[in-house]
């Protein structure tokens, strides 16, 4: 019996450590061959020595489990390293089937206090490296449709966040960049779905590096220590892994444009905006008068701190 995956190459970045490292040896293990992307600094902020380790580490491992996998050491929110990246994959497996956007930093400080590049490095990393290495990925499928190749078969997974969806007070910079990445990637599935290429974006909660304070609180378990053997953390990122390794896969052909948020055991599929309410003028054009005595009262109808409904259903209201 083949696996969902064989045959196909993928692309992970951010992949050396925690949720992108989870997320590689799941598409490894349903049977694709892996690039393991990774720019190997110590620091969430993006500080400290580049390293090829993680990413070699991760790679490692999927060999010795009989996979296929290269590391790949380089920053993409740098273009032509998303370049090499997207080359390196066609060169060692023939093509490039999937795209797994990972990487990401952290930088938190309130609006009032965040510094220009404090701003820039994080949409850098996230945005800016969602869409080098998508506009690659892209080059290629496109390339080979043009070319007559027929039954081209693309997937693109991007990592947006439920700090977008409800919003997160300390950090505008990553909510901005992640709104961003559900508007690259709405735009981009409806661009590539002549070619076959599919583009969904998932809002993963795990316990990883970038959020180990912000989950601090939450236990592992039930009983608040840590898990034991054949206990899994509601938090392990190895409860995302299996929703990017589906949406990689030829089962989500009908899936384009999507976005999920994924965490312990639950996926729940996030709607569009919907409009809630709707106001038209008595005369040719508002007024200010006539908008006052509108919108006032129904935003005083509403509970007291009330966010996008998206948000009150996963129970985000707070968060």
């Amino acid at each position: 019996m083949s696996l969902p995956l064989e045959g196909l190459s993928a692309i992970v970045t951010g992949a050396g450590r925690g949720l992108g490292r989870a997320e590689a040896l799941e598409l490894a293990r349903l049977g694709a061959a892996v690039v393991v992307n990774d720019y190997g600094q110590p620091g969430r902020d993006g500080s400290g020595a580049a390293s090829a380790a993680p990413a070699e580490e991760v790679a490692a491992e999927i060999r010795a489990a009989g996979g296929r996998a290269v590391a790949h050491l380089g920053d993409v929110s740098d273009f032509e390293t998303a370049r090499a990246l997207v080359d390196l994959a066609v060169a060692e497996f023939g093509k490039l089937d999937v795209l797994v956007n990972n990487a990401g930093i952290l930088r938190d400080r309130m609006v009032f206090s965040m510094s220009e590049d404090e701003w820039d490095s994080v949409v850098r990393v996230h945005l800016k490296g969602h869409f080098n290495t998508t506009h690659f990925a892209a080059v290629h499928w496109r390339g080979r449709a043009k070319a007559g190749e027929a039954g081209v078969y693309g997937r693109i997974v991007n990592t947006s966040s439920e700090a977008f969806l409800a919003g997160s007070a300390g950090q505008p910079n990553y909510a901005a960049a992640k709104g961003g990445i559900v508007g690259l990637t709405t735009s981009t599935a409806l661009a590539l779905a002549r070619y076959g290429v599919t583009a969904n974006a998932i809002c993963p909660r795990a316990r990883t590096r970038m959020t180990e304070d912000v989950f601090a609180a939450i236990p592992a378990i039930k009983s608040g220590g840590e898990p034991g053997e054949g206990e899994l953390d509601p938090l392990s990122p190895e409860h995302v892994a299996p929703l990017v390794g589906y949406l990689a896969s030829p089962a989500a052909s009908g899936v384009n444009g999507q976005l999920l948020v994924v965490h312990g055991g639950m996926v729940a599929v996030v709607d569009r905006p919907r409009v809630s309410a709707k106001f038209d003028t008595a005369k040719e054009a508002f007024t200010y008068e006539e908008l006052d005595g509108l919108l006032t009262p129904h935003y005083a109808s509403r509970p007291a701190g009330e966010t996008f409904a998206a948000a009150e259903v996963l129970g985000l209201k707070k968060g």
